[in-house]
């Protein structure tokens, strides 16, 4: 006897086949019975802080995420004066933490992303006026 696992249209089968050694004799298979499968969990829903409104800043620069990830931290605030190559977010892509500098100095007029969230490349992570 040979046991074999099968899944047929999601369901999943043990299954024992007799092997017959080159005559034509009658095969025997226990009837399937079905393994049993672990359901998936459900997914906790996640909440997620409320962003702050967007400050509309003309002649603000925008500090965009350079490539997707998940924020890490935020290391300044609204008001805050900043240097430029100051490190304003810390982005976390590929299990590695890059840190997120300004272009320019100048004060933080938005903050446009919460810690946890998720970004694409080119979003605008924070704005310096």
């Amino acid at each position: 006897m040979k046991n074999f696992r099968v899944t047929v249209n999601g369901n999943t089968y043990d299954v024992a086949v007799e092997e017959v050694a080159g005559g034509s004799a009658p095969v025997t298979a226990a009837a399937p019975t079905p393994a049993p499968v672990a359901a998936p969990a459900p997914k906790a829903e996640s909440k997620k802080e409320e962003k702050a409104p967007k400050a509309n800043v003309s002649g603000a620069t925008p500090v965009k995420a350079p490539m997707p990830g998940k924020i890490f931290d935020i290391k300044v605030s609204v008001g805050d004066k900043v240097e430029t190559d100051q490190i304003v977010i810390v982005l976390e892509a590929m299990k590695m933490e890059n840190e997120i500098v300004t272009p320019i100095a100048g004060t933080v007029a938005s903050i446009d992303v919460n810690k946890g969230d998720s970004v694409n490349s080119g979003d605008v992570l924070v704005t310096i006026a």
